[in-house]
């Protein structure tokens, strides 16, 4: 176990039961980071479905027609008129026109039940929360949620137990790549999932929950609507990679900078098609997703391009000093 704690040298010859060994503890070690994460994700679970349930929330205050929300508009319109009724009859029971104690006791009994019929109405026409069907969907769906959670918050962990698995089969100048590469991978992927859920979640679910909703009793079956959610801002964690792997070709020469400017209408066409597969093909969607993909590979160009001018610059200072000591 103690081996799972550092990256093995290069150099190190291991065995095939020693190799085994290391990978199994580099797995026990991901897998209890990932027990942790959900136990305090379960703990932490109605927080956690707050969070996802926000921006179907806020679809549904923007809605402004169909069934339920004219509903929902009534029943808080009769909240207000059962507030003001009660505070109407409050104040009646305390005027003199009221002579009699039956008369007033009567309508303070009156204005109490005014308000107490007010407080069970709701209090906004927002804020309806996903439906469940089934006897243990809720239980199915917390432990997804929680799971989804918890392996977002152990993804460091795992990363670095998988990076430091692969390590050694690079030498020292491949290390010198991977490991700002490495990097970058869980820094994107928040970075992917914080833009999905921020930017692109918001406005697709208010499109899609609103398109012809008049004609529609509008519910958010909990699990689809969880599913959409992972999905999405999955697939966009994992797109948001696009400067990983441009930056690895270049550095390991399969591409140059050159070919990918070359090539950079091929690459929106193929940016389009994937933001179109991913999930919530509408227009919005599909749009939101396409506009930061092809920033990031405009900005891997540019890394690219950056990067090969300093490895030029490198090695055109180096090549005097290799040049005097041949000559010596």
């Amino acid at each position: 176990m103690a081996t799972a704690l550092r990256p093995i040298g290069h150099d190190d010859r291991l065995s095939l039961t020693e190799h085994l060994d290391e990978l199994r503890s580099r797995l026990i070690i991901s897998a209890l980071a990932f027990t942790a994460a959900f136990g305090i994700a379960l703990w932490q679970n109605h927080a956690l479905l707050q969070i996802v349930n926000r921006p179907a929330q806020q679809a549904a205050g923007a809605r402004a027609s169909g069934p339920l929300s004219q509903e929902a508009g009534s029943q808080l319109a009769l909240r207000r008129a059962l507030e003001s009724g009660g505070v109407a009859l409050a104040r009646l029971a305390r005027s003199e026109a009221v002579r009699t104690p039956a008369d007033r006791l009567a309508l303070r009994q009156a204005a109490r039940s005014y308000a107490a019929a007010a407080r069970a109405l709701p209090t906004s026409t927002a804020g309806r929360q996903p439906v469940t069907l089934g006897v243990g969907e809720p239980l199915a769906t917390t432990l997804t949620i929680s799971a989804y959670f918890a392996l977002l918050l152990a993804l460091p962990v795992i990363l670095y137990q998988a990076y430091a698995f692969v390590l050694p089969a690079f030498n020292r100048t491949e290390q010198r790549v991977a490991l700002p590469l490495m990097l970058l991978v869980p820094l994107l992927f928040v970075t992917g999932v914080a833009f999905g859920y921020f930017v692109v979640l918001p406005p697709a679910i208010h499109f899609l929950q609103t398109f012809n909703s008049d004609s529609f009793d509008v519910l958010l079956q909990a699990r689809p609507y969880y599913s959409f959610v992972a999905l999405t801002l999955a697939a966009l964690g994992i797109l948001f990679q696009i400067p990983v792997a441009v930056l690895a070709l270049t550095r390991l020469g399969i591409v140059t900078p050159a070919s990918l400017r070359r090539t950079r209408r091929y690459a929106i066409v193929l940016i389009a098609v994937v933001a179109m597969l991913l999930p919530g093909t509408d227009p919005v969607t599909t749009l939101l997703e396409m506009v930061p993909l092809i920033a990031l590979y405009e900005l891997s160009i540019l890394l690219a391009s950056w990067l090969e001018r300093v490895r030029a610059r490198r090695e055109a200072e180096l090549r005097p000093d290799d040049l005097s000591s041949d000559a010596v």
